[in-house]
């Protein structure tokens, strides 16, 4: 198991939906985010960095999951299996509490 920030050195920096009364109502303000040039710029070296890591694990298969630290008694409250491209889509966020498995395809 490892931990891994992102540039505010939390996860907070990864594009990410807040969990908010069962939802993730941001995913429906995406383009509002887009708009903003500086965070766009910090979202996708994030995206980047955080594939960069992924494909330097050697492993065929990560397993990613957005949890509040101390915050490890709850289940997952959605579940996806992804290909490590995806997070480099603009249009992906993480949604909080996600469990993700991310299959892993090593740059040559």
């Amino acid at each position: 198991m490892q931990y891994i920030g992102s540039t505010s050195r939390c996860g907070c920096d990864f594009p990410h939906a807040t969990l908010q009364n069962g939802e993730w109502p941001e995913i429906e303000y995406l383009e509002y985010v887009e708009q903003d040039s500086e965070r766009v710029a910090i979202n996708k070296g994030n995206r980047e960095a955080l594939v960069d890591l992924l494909r330097e694990s050697g492993d065929s298969m990560v397993e990613l999951y957005g949890i509040w630290d101390g915050d490890f008694v709850e289940a997952p409250k959605v579940q996806e299996s992804i290909v490590a491209e995806t997070i480099l889509d603009s249009g992906f966020l993480f949604k909080e509490r996600g469990f993700y498995r991310v299959a892993v395809e090593r740059e040559n």
